[in-house]
């Protein structure tokens, strides 16, 4: 029979190897997932590095102390949902979902423990993702343009693009819960005595289906709306909206280096270097509950002249010398 000292010096022995056990379960640095919906060719040019560089800026550096998982259901053909799986049974300590809100909305439905930062051009909490700007509750927080709302701006350079314009298209996604931000667009052109219509799409054959309609419906210039599916085929719309001849207005300055128009709208860049810190804060051991959703301050109005020469429109003094950046 085992005596109790004998006992308690094996239990000891047992208690102190617990720990090395546990740390040897562990990764050896903590695992990042960087889950994105569409194609991630436009996000790894330009967003995972400006992420990249918001974690380094809470000491975080990919390969040296972080390792980051990218994954794009676009890309590898897969549902979101089932990448956003694959990230939970991998245990990462964070999943990321910047520039993507079905991403962050799939990944909300699917762990309600694993930390989420997400980046979205709209009010989160029309999304269901958060109770509250101030305390966001449960296991997520992150970054918002509030790109939505900036409509009636959008629409006030437009007309000072064209003031005879009196009927404005306005490019949205059907299935986005922030659609209803097309009634502020409405009232402000009201308010002014102009029109709205308002078009739908959410696929290549459906966006190219309502720049067909733009001339029957007498649209004189159009607003496209943020987020997907758009914000993936910037080539495309800005290739329509001079093949059909009407000035478009955009909401980042992504789409003026892919031949748009005008842009307005807050950084783009900015809210994925955001996300970046929040990530950073939260490996650091915040809480993601208690850290209150940012909102933009950063604003960009981007002017592309080679694409107003292509519509032979000339671009009034005033709004050149407001550009944050022109195109030539």
């Amino acid at each position: 029979m085992m005596k109790r000292r004998e006992f308690i010096t094996l239990l000891g022995g047992a208690a102190a190897t617990w720990p090395l056990a546990a740390r040897a379960q562990q990764p050896a640095m903590p695992v990042v997932g960087f889950l994105y919906a569409g194609s991630s060719q436009p996000i790894r040019t330009y967003g995972a590095a400006a992420f990249r560089k918001g974690l380094s800026e809470m000491g975080y550096v990919e390969g040296r102390n972080v390792t980051i998982e990218y994954r794009s259901a676009q890309d590898e053909n897969k549902r979101v949902s089932d990448l956003a799986t694959d990230l939970v049974h991998r245990r990462v300590a964070v999943i990321a979902t910047p520039g993507s809100p079905d991403a962050a909305v799939t990944a909300k439905a699917i762990t309600t423990t694993i930390p989420i930062v997400f980046g979205i051009g709209s009010d989160p909490v029309k999304y269901g993702l958060v109770t509250s700007l101030n305390r966001p509750g449960g296991n997520i927080t992150g970054v918002s343009t509030m790109n939505q709302e900036l409509g009636p701006k959008r629409l006030g350079l437009l007309l000072e693009l064209m003031p005879g314009a009196m009927r404005f298209g306005v490019l949205v996604n059907p299935n986005d819960p922030s659609i209803e931000a097309v009634t502020a667009v409405r009232a402000a052109a009201a308010a002014l005595g102009r029109q709205v219509e308002v078009f739908t799409a959410d696929t290549n054959l459906a966006i190219d289906a309502s720049f067909a309609s733009l001339a029957p419906k007498r649209v004189d210039a159009l607003l496209v709306s943020p987020g997907p599916p758009f914000g993936q085929r910037r080539a495309q719309l800005a290739t329509l909206a001079v093949r059909y001849r009407v000035p478009t207005i955009y909401p980042e300055r992504l789409y003026a280096e892919a031949g748009g128009l005008m842009t307005y709208g807050s950084s783009v860049l900015d809210m994925y270097f955001q996300a970046g810190i929040y990530t950073g804060r939260i490996l650091k051991g915040e809480n993601p509950a208690d850290m209150p959703v940012l909102q933009a301050a950063k604003f960009e109005f981007v002017i592309n002249l080679h694409t107003a020469k292509l519509l032979d429109l000339e671009v009034p003094a005033t709004l050149l010398a407001r550009a944050d950046e022109v195109i030539e």
